[in-house]
């Protein structure tokens, strides 16, 4: 089960905001906004890996068209992880 499709069990009668098809990249949930938390690093990998982006590529679409957009109080939050 996907990290999407638990939050979603917990809370049914949430509204989720996220970038179409990253739902791979959602790694939790901020319970006292209700955003989700996404792993921008797997963000970028899907770019490269998926879209054929190089790594360039993908970090200034990344940060142009997904980590810049506000779409909202339920806008996702984005974070590095370093571990």
């Amino acid at each position: 089960m996907t990290a999407l499709e638990l939050i979603m069990e917990e809370y049914p009668e949430q509204e989720f905001l996220y970038p179409t098809g990253f739902e791979s990249a959602i790694i939790g949930l901020d319970i006292n906004s209700f955003c989700l938390i996404m792993d921008a690093t797997k963000i970028l990998n899907l770019l490269v890996e998926r879209d054929g982006m190089n790594e360039e590529e993908a970090i200034e679409y990344f940060e142009y068209n997904i980590s810049c957009a506000y779409v909202g109080e339920k806008t996702p939050i984005y974070v590095h992880i370093y571990i």
